[in-house]
């Protein structure tokens, strides 16, 4: 069981090898708790509101927009009667990070 768990850190972890070290902590820091360190959405926070998988192809179709929307503005909306909340970010991080975590959820399953 333990050497599941490195392992799966490590793949995680490889996902973000493009992407700056601020970038990842941010991302870890604000989206990790329920989006997960891959990005798949298989927190307890995540399942509950049945979060989308960041590297499916379903979301890979999103535009840079829509995820900057997201991110920014924050997401408030229920879905097949599952509330979907996120907190708006555009108080706490620049239009540049909110840059940077569009490129890294992007790199994230690739």
């Amino acid at each position: 069981m333990k050497n599941l768990l490195v392992a799966l850190l490590l793949l995680s972890f490889s996902a973000f090898a493009d992407v700056d070290k601020k970038t990842e902590r941010t991302f870890k820091a604000k989206c990790s708790a329920c989006h997960g360190v891959d990005g798949k959405g298989q927190t307890e926070k995540g399942r509950k509101m049945k979060i989308v998988d960041f590297t499916s192809p379903e979301f890979k179709k999103k535009s840079d927009t829509e995820l900057k929307k997201a991110i920014t503005d924050g997401v408030d909306k229920k879905v097949e009667g599952v509330e979907k909340i996120m907190d708006p970010y555009k108080d706490e991080l620049t239009p540049e990070q909110i840059d940077s975590l569009v490129r890294l959820i992007r790199s994230l399953g690739t």
